[in-house]
């Protein structure tokens, strides 16, 4: 797949695109970073723990994963509507998880992007079961990916989500997600409805999902995902690209 990233424009919650189809890309060229380090050692979790069983939430809107005082810090900014963003999920964050994360060196922050109006949704669906269940979830988002959205291709589909975004701003989130599928999609997952439904109605949450993403755009992230390996942009989309990376900071 070519390396292509999202663009969002700076848009308030209120007054998110309505349009549920993909966004234009623009192409990137992938890069390496030229952060390098001397190898670091693998550092123990406490006891009874792995590190890729913590997970905590940032005062940025992020999620967590592994050691908080990693030497080797990976933030992605990714949109759980974003399709390259599942292609780098699905290629390589198995990996990360079970040979970086786990070893101590590297955490991995992941800051929800909302590009796409359905972006809201699926981040506080992800959210409803607590830090527990987070990336498991968003790892199912990415590995159904095309599934998952398949409805969008359906102009019914699109013009019934449309209209819910018209109606009652309480019920917004609740329609979108029954609309799309997004309800019976996490229900299988272990979300019931009940309680898929009262993190959809939650609106302050909601609100905060975007009131984080205009602060993304605002600080000059523009695409999705990108990639900052300890404050650095590594300017690409592709796992091959960011495990050298992690090798090179120290993660070998």
């Amino acid at each position: 797949m070519s390396a292509f990233r999202f663009r969002r424009t700076a848009l308030a919650f209120a007054v998110l695109p309505l349009a549920l189809g993909l966004a234009a890309c623009d192409k990137k060229s992938d890069g390496q970073s030229a952060l390098t380090g001397e190898p670091i050692a693998k550092i123990a979790a406490p006891a009874g723990k792995t590190w890729s069983d913590i997970v905590a939430e940032t005062p940025d809107g992020g999620v967590l994963l592994g050691n908080p005082a990693a030497p080797i810090k990976l933030i992605e900014y990714g949109s759980l509507s974003c399709p390259h963003c599942a292609k780098l999920a699905q290629d390589g964050f198995a990996k990360l998880r079970d040979d970086y994360i786990a070893s101590g060196r590297v955490s991995l922050e992941f800051r929800s992007f909302a590009i796409h109006p359905q972006d809201v949704p699926l981040t506080l669906l992800a959210r409803c079961g607590g830090m527990e269940t987070y990336f498991p979830l968003v790892e199912q988002v990415y590995a159904n990916f095309d599934a998952l959205n398949a409805p969008l291709a359906d102009p019914a589909v699109q013009q019934k989500a449309n209209a819910v975004m018209q109606g009652n701003p309480e019920q917004r989130m609740v329609g979108m997600a029954d609309a799309l599928g997004y309800t019976q999609f996490f229900a299988a997952r272990g979300i019931a409805a009940d309680q898929a439904r009262t993190c959809l109605s939650d609106g302050a949450k909601a609100a905060q999902v975007a009131g984080f993403s205009q602060k993304y755009s605002e600080s000059g992230i523009t695409g999705t995902p990108t990639l900052l390996l300890n404050g650095t942009n590594l300017d690409t989309t592709e796992w091959s690209v960011v495990e050298p990376a992690l090798q090179k900071a120290g993660a070998r």
